[in-house]
């Protein structure tokens, strides 16, 4: 239900898509990538990724209930998923998804889920770069109006009847083979703040104000 009521939602608003032409190609020519959103927009993220027919794409999601019922949801908008689970070690993951990338899959990711601080990177797409030699591209999308869920990000559902953006756009810092902390770390803020503009410039392009809380500009807006 909550699958249908998503693809309703996409199906009845209308929808402008910009910077996605080099992710969509690098799809249409079986070349992975690595398609990295933040956890509160990370809903819409099956429309983000305009796949051609046959073309795989996975998402990690927790053992939790809501990320259970998120790995469902995406599974059925046509996702592949890889649960994680508390007893499962970070390398083990890490070996699943670099294997899926081998296997020609591209991988998507909430850079700061599934728990959180909102808005604030981990170095897991930095790693998985390193490790496949995959492109990253940042992904988000907005809509003129969305219901809030109480979470701890906000989470973001789309509405029908509406006007969304979706927009894209490479991260191509180069990552060396074996960075010392302080190059992880300043990769890390460099795709932290690339995908807090591409986000930015999808609630821009609506006329909304930013909701990135590292900007003085940022401010919640009148969403029902």
């Amino acid at each position: 239900m909550f699958a249908a009521y998503v693809r309703f939602c996409f199906r009845t608003s209308k929808w402008s898509r910009t910077g996605c032409e080099e992710m969509d190609a690098c799809v249409a020519r079986g070349e992975p990538v690595i398609f990295v959103v933040w956890h509160q927009r990370l809903i819409m993220a099956p429309y983000m990724f305009n796949a051609p027919k046959g073309a795989r794409i996975c998402a990690l999601t927790s053992a939790a209930r809501a990320g259970r019922l998120a790995g469902q949801t995406l599974v059925r908008l046509g996702w592949e998923t890889i649960p994680m689970s508390s007893h499962k070690r970070h390398v083990t993951l890490s070996r699943e998804v670099l294997k899926r990338i081998k296997q020609g899959c591209s991988v998507g990711i909430a850079a700061d889920g599934p728990r959180g601080p909102a808005r604030v990177s981990s170095t897991v797409p930095i790693v998985w770069k390193r490790s496949s030699g995959a492109r990253v591209f940042t992904v988000a999308f907005a809509q003129k109006r969305v219901l809030r869920l109480p979470t701890w990000d906000k989470q973001m559902l789309p509405l029908p009847f509406s006007r969304g953006v979706i927009t894209c756009q490479e991260w191509s810092q180069e990552v060396p083979r074996k960075p010392s902390d302080e190059v992880v770390e300043a990769l890390r803020i460099s795709l932290e703040a690339a995908l807090d503009e591409i986000t930015d410039a999808a609630d821009a392009a609506l006329g909304k104000p930013s909701e990135n809380p590292r900007s003085k500009a940022g401010h919640s807006s009148n969403e029902e």
